[in-house]
């Protein structure tokens, strides 16, 4: 029989918890099931405010959310559980990425933080958690981020032509994939996370999935300039960067003249910046690794104006949706959770070096096993 793993990420829209159960046979991963749940408008509030100020963000608060969410992970583990039609009993472990509250890994110590009580979740589901996968990394000298190549190297490796898998997250990363072998890959900026902030001041919903307003503006080119030319872009790898960088106050501090008069623009804008950084990671990849077929994933992966802009500039390579390889774009970034748990559990250290900068191999994340006897039950925050 195959393992079955469950994997848990919120991402950073903050708006919910993407959950898959996973079977894996080596070394193809499987979804038996699916969930997206919603969180309540008070916790994503609550999420909003600790990340556009981590610095003041309340200790007790933080905690309380600390616990809540811990609880909301353990309701979206039994729920993708029950979906799938299997037992708890079946599954061998949940693998939580958790919500990240701050990412620094620049800072001097560097400092990664994501919550959603990893206990809770194995007391709540009787089931092995392995969560807080980031800070392993960080302590042996890496980034902590991004983790997602390794895994891609795992599904979408090809011997006969050079890959880059992108995801369109909040922010963007890549992972590089030489036909030759071998494995890279960092974060590159923006993708949707200024985008959905600048959304969310002139719209009463969270973000535009299509791209339609970014397609309804005009691209201001002279301020497009000055926001390429933050030092993030040109920074060489390992570099792994967050929303509390490319954040509401980081806009802000550049959002041109008169920008609240044609805020159509600053979308469009923000749209074209998001393109060429991605696009100009990619073309400044070394000759041997610059990609023949690029796959993407991540729910920019549904904003039609980005991935049309994408694809005219990273021609002559060919842009693709995970789904057409097997791996359904939504998902793929919980099911690496499941699939590091796995790896976890099997005592196989990561090989994140390439990656992260990391000095040696890690043993990422944190294992906690519940007690004997703990009920399967927990009431969901998503009621």
């Amino acid at each position: 029989m195959h393992e079955r793993y469950v994997g848990l990420l919120s991402g950073t829209s903050m708006d919910g918890i993407d959950a898959v159960v996973a079977e894996f046979e080596t070394p193809t991963a499987h979804i038996l099931a699916q969930r997206t749940l919603a969180f309540p408008e008070p916790v994503t509030e609550a999420l909003d405010q600790a990340r556009n100020d981590p610095d003041r963000f309340p200790a007790a608060r933080l905690a309380r959310l600390d616990a809540l969410l811990g609880d909301a992970f353990a309701a979206a583990a039994l729920e993708v559980i029950e979906a799938a039609g299997i037992a708890a009993g079946q599954i061998r472990a949940i693998g939580s990425h958790g919500q990240t509250i701050l990412h620094r890994p620049d800072d001097v110590p560097p400092t990664t933080l994501q919550i959603g009580d990893p206990h809770r979740i194995a007391a709540r589901t009787g089931l092995v958690t392995v969560a807080d996968f980031r800070r392993s990394d960080l302590a042996a000298g890496g980034q902590g981020a991004p983790l997602a190549p390794l895994f891609h190297r795992e599904q979408l490796f090809s011997a006969e032509e050079n890959r880059v898998v992108l995801n369109l997250g909040g922010i963007a990363n890549i992972s590089i994939l030489p036909a030759s072998g071998g494995v890279g890959g960092f974060d590159t900026g923006p993708a949707n996370c200024l985008l959905d902030a600048w959304y969310r001041r002139h719209h009463s919903g969270r973000f535009d999935p299509a791209g339609s307003w970014a397609a309804s503006g005009t691209v201001d080119s002279a301020w497009l300039n000055v926001l390429l030319a933050d030092g993030y872009f040109a920074r060489p790898a390992p570099k792994s960067t967050g929303i509390e960088y490319f954040s509401p106050a980081w806009l802000d501090a550049r959002l041109p003249a008169g920008s609240d008069r044609r805020p159509a623009d600053v979308q469009a804008t923000l749209m074209e910046l998001s393109a060429q950084s991605i696009a100009g990671a990619i073309a400044g990849l070394p000759a041997a690794q610059r990609p023949q077929q690029i796959i993407v994933c991540g729910g920019g992966v549904h904003n039609q104006t980005l991935m049309g802009r994408l694809a005219k500039l990273v021609r002559p390579a060919r842009l693709d949706s995970s789904a057409r390889f097997g791996l359904d774009p939504d998902h793929i970034e919980s099911l690496l959770f499941a699939w590091l748990a796995r790896e976890r559990l099997a005592g196989r250290p990561i090989l994140s070096g390439p990656v992260t900068g990391a000095a040696r191999p890690i043993l990422a994340g944190s294992v906690v096993r519940p007690g004997d006897g703990t009920a399967r039950t927990v009431k969901s925050l998503m009621d």
